[in-house]
C-alpha cells in the first residue's frame, strides 16, 4: 500500500498521522450533528416557556457553536500534522484558531443582543407593556458597540500587540480626531442625552417653534433624529440641536384644551347671566369634559361690537380627531343655549352718526339725522 502511494505521488496517504486526522474530522462531524439535534430539541422545549432569554440564547448559539467546534477540530488536526512534518507554516494555526474563536464568541454575543432586543420589543407590542422602546434600542446599540470594541482589543492582544500601546495611541489620536470631528461628537453626545433623559421617543409627536420642527419621531440614531412632518416630508435633525432648543412633546399631554371667546349682541345684555350659567352647567354635565380640571365660563368683556364671554375647559381625550368632534359638539350646544334664550351671536358692526348742520337746516327738509348701521 505504501509502495502504491509512492508510485501515484500520494505519499501523504501513507503518513502515520493521516488516520488520526481522519478520526478527528469524523469526531468533529459527529459532535456537530449531536449539537445540532440537541439544540433543536432544547429550542422546542424553550419555545413552550414565556421567558425571552432562553429562546434568544439557543438561536444565537447555533451557528457560532458550529464554527467553534469546526475551528477547534481543524486546528487540532493541523497540530498533529505539524508535529509530524515540522513545517513552519503550521505555527500560525494557534493564533488563527484563537482569533476565530474570539470572533465567534463576539458573533454569538451580537446575535444574542439582537434576538433578545427583537423578542422584548415584539412581546411588549403584543402584551402592550409600558416599555420604552427607545431605551431598549439604545441599550442594544451600546451593548453591540461594547462587544465589538472589547473583541477587537482581545484579538489584538492574542495576536501579540500591546493593548496598552494601542490604548495610548488611541488616546493621542482621539484628541486629534475630537478637534476634527467635534460636530460628530456633539451629535453623538446629543443622542446619548436623548436616550438618557428621554424627552421623546419613537412614535411621539414633537415640535420646536424656534426651528420650525414639527412631526412624528421615526428614528433616533447616534448622529441624527428623523422626524416625519405632517406633510409627510422627512426632517433630519442633528442630535446636537436638541441640547440647545426647547422641544414640546404634545403626545404626553394629559388633556386637550378648549379656549373660545363668544360674543352676543348688546341688546341681549339682560340674558348674559342666564346664558353663562346654562353653558357652565352643560359643560359640567358633558361626558367628554374633564370636570376635575379647570373649567371657567364667565362674562369677560364689553367689546366693540359684542358682549363677550369665554369658555376655558379641558377634554378627557387627547386624540386629535376625537378632540375636534368634542369641540364641535360643545360649540353647537353653546349656540343652541344662546338661541334658546332668544339671544343672538354678535357679528362686527359699525354705527355711523351724521349730525345736522347749517347746510341741512337751509334745505328745510326737516329730516332727522341719519343713522346707518353696516356690517364691518
Amino acid at each position: 500500500m505504501n509502495d502504491l502511494a509512492q508510485q501515484l505521488g500520494l505519499s501523504f496517504l501513507a503518513a502515520s498521522w493521516l488516520p488520526q486526522v481522519l478520526m478527528l474530522i469524523a469526531a468533529v462531524v459527529v459532535v456537530n450533528l449531536g449539537a445540532y439535534y440537541l439544540l433543536r430539541h432544547v429550542e422546542k422545549i424553550a419555545a413552550r416557556t414565556s421567558a425571552v432569554w432562553d429562546d434568544a440564547l439557543i438561536r444565537s448559539a447555533r451557528k457560532p457553536l458550529t464554527l467553534i467546534v469546526w475551528v477547534a477540530g481543524v486546528a487540532f488536526a493541523f497540530q498533529i500534522v505539524h508535529e509530524h512534518s515540522g513545517a513552519p507554516i503550521f505555527a500560525f494555526v494557534i493564533p488563527t484558531r484563537d482569533t476565530v474563536i474570539i470572533a465567534a464568541l463576539a458573533w454569538f454575543l451580537l446575535k444574542l443582543i439582537s434576538h433578545a432586543t427583537h423578542s422584548i420589543m415584539t412581546r411588549s407590542a403584543v402584551m402592550k407593556d409600558a416599555l420604552d422602546h427607545t431605551t431598549i434600542d439604545a441599550l442594544s446599540k451600546l451593548g453591540r458597540f461594547t462587544v465589538v470594541i472589547i473583541s477587537a482589543l482581545v484579538i489584538l492582544q492574542t495576536l501579540g500587540f500591546s493593548v496598552s500601546g494601542v490604548l495610548a495611541f488611541g488616546g493621542i489620536g482621539g484628541i486629534a480626531v475630537g478637534f476634527a470631528a467635534k460636530d460628530m461628537l456633539a451629535n453623538f453626545f446629543g443622542g446619548l442625552t436623548i436616550y438618557l433623559d428621554r424627552p421623546f421617543a419613537v412614535g411621539e409627536w414633537i415640535r420646536s417653534p424656534e426651528k420650525q420642527i414639527e412631526g412624528t419621531v421615526e428614528y433616533i440614531g447616534w448622529r441624527h433624529t428623523r422626524v416625519r412632518a405632517f406633510n409627510k416630508n422627512p426632517i433630519y435633525v442633528p442630535n446636537a440641536l436638541f441640547t440647545t432648543i426647547v422641544v414640546e412633546n404634545p403626545t404626553r399631554m394629559t388633556n386637550r384644551r378648549i379656549k373660545e371667546t363668544i360674543g352676543i349682541r348688546y341688546a341681549d345684555l339682560g340674558k348674559m347671566a342666564a346664558i353663562v350659567a346654562d353653558v357652565k352647567a352643560k359643560l359640567q354635565a358633558h361626558p367628554e369634559i374633564d370636570t376635575d380640571a379647570t373649567l371657567i365660563v364667565n362674562f369677560n368683556e364689553f367689546a366693540a361690537s359684542s358682549l363677550d364671554f369665554f369658555i376655558y375647559t379641558f377634554t378627557k381625550t387627547v386624540e386629535w380627531v376625537h378632540f375636534h368632534e368634542v369641540k364641535q359638539d360643545v360649540l353647537l350646544k353653546v349656540a343652541a343655549i344662546i338661541q334658546a334664550h332668544g339671544a343672538e351671536i354678535a357679528f362686527p358692526t359699525r354705527t355711523l352718526h351724521i349730525e345736522s348742520g347749517p347746510d341741512m337746516a337751509q334745505t328745510g327738509s326737516g329730516e332727522p339725522p341719519t343713522l346707518c348701521r353696516e356690517a364691518g
